[in-house]
C-alpha cells in the first residue's frame, strides 16, 4: 500500500464529496458570511480506507489546519480547504504563499476548492510515504 497522489485524491469519491460539502458550507454566494471551510484527509493503514475530518470553520480568507485530530491506525495523507471569495472580484484562486509554506511544513498535498475548480499545492504525495505514525509526516 502507498500514499495516494494529489491527483488521485482529487478524483476519489470521498474526497470529492468532502470538497463539495465544504464548498457549500463556505457560503461563497454570500458576500457578508462567506468563509473558508476545510479539513484533513486520512488513510486507514489496516484497510486503506480514505477518511475525512472537518476543521472548525475559518474566516473570509483563512482557516487553521495545523492541529489535526489523531485517528488510531490512520495517517494524514492530505488537507483540503475552500477559497470562497470570487475571482470576478479580484481574489486569487490558487494557493497563497501561506498555503505553500504550510504545505511544505506539513508534507502533504493540499486541495483547494475555488469558484474556478480545484487547485493543488504542496508535495505530490505524503512525504515519506505511510511511515511515521499518526498525524502529519515527520
Amino acid at each position: 500500500m502507498r500514499a495516494p497522489t494529489a491527483a488521485e485524491l482529487m478524483t476519489h469519491p470521498t474526497v470529492r464529496q468532502a470538497l463539495e460539502e465544504a464548498w457549500v458550507d463556505s457560503l461563497a454566494e454570500d458576500p457578508i458570511h462567506r468563509h473558508e471551510e476545510g479539513g484533513w484527509i486520512y488513510m486507514s493503514i489496516p484497510s486503506g480506507e480514505i477518511l475525512i475530518r472537518r476543521a472548525p470553520s475559518g474566516i473570509q480568507s483563512e482557516i487553521h489546519l495545523d492541529s489535526p485530530p489523531i485517528i488510531a491506525d490512520a495517517v494524514i495523507i492530505g488537507v483540503f480547504h475552500t477559497y470562497p471569495n470570487p475571482t470576478a472580484e479580484g481574489w486569487d484562486s490558487g494557493p497563497s504563499e501561506a498555503d505553500r509554506r504550510a504545505d511544505e511544513r506539513d508534507g502533504v498535498p493540499d486541495l483547494i476548492r475555488a469558484d474556478n475548480g480545484i487547485h493543488l499545492s504542496g508535495p505530490k504525495r505524503r512525504r515519506g510515504g505511510l511511515e511515521g505514525g499518526p498525524g502529519f509526516p515527520p
